[in-house]
């Protein structure tokens, strides 16, 4: 059985909307406040950190042999 690379775009990405989701679960059983307007722009900038993390793993493993 051959191994597989770790894709780290989509489990960072995946982690971004569990932590979402737990977010609003929260909100809604509990007293703790969440406020949605900040959704869009934690994932925007979660998913540009996953872009350039990726982009420059993508170029370290081209160097090598």
């Amino acid at each position: 059985m051959s191994r597989r690379r770790t894709d780290w775009g989509s489990l960072i990405a995946g982690l971004l909307f569990i932590l979402l989701g737990v977010g609003f679960v929260v909100q809604g059983t509990t007293g703790w406040r969440f406020d949605a307007m900040w959704v869009l722009p934690v994932l925007a900038v979660g998913l540009g950190l996953v872009g350039v993390a990726r982009a420059l793993t993508r170029a370290r493993d081209r160097r090598q042999p």
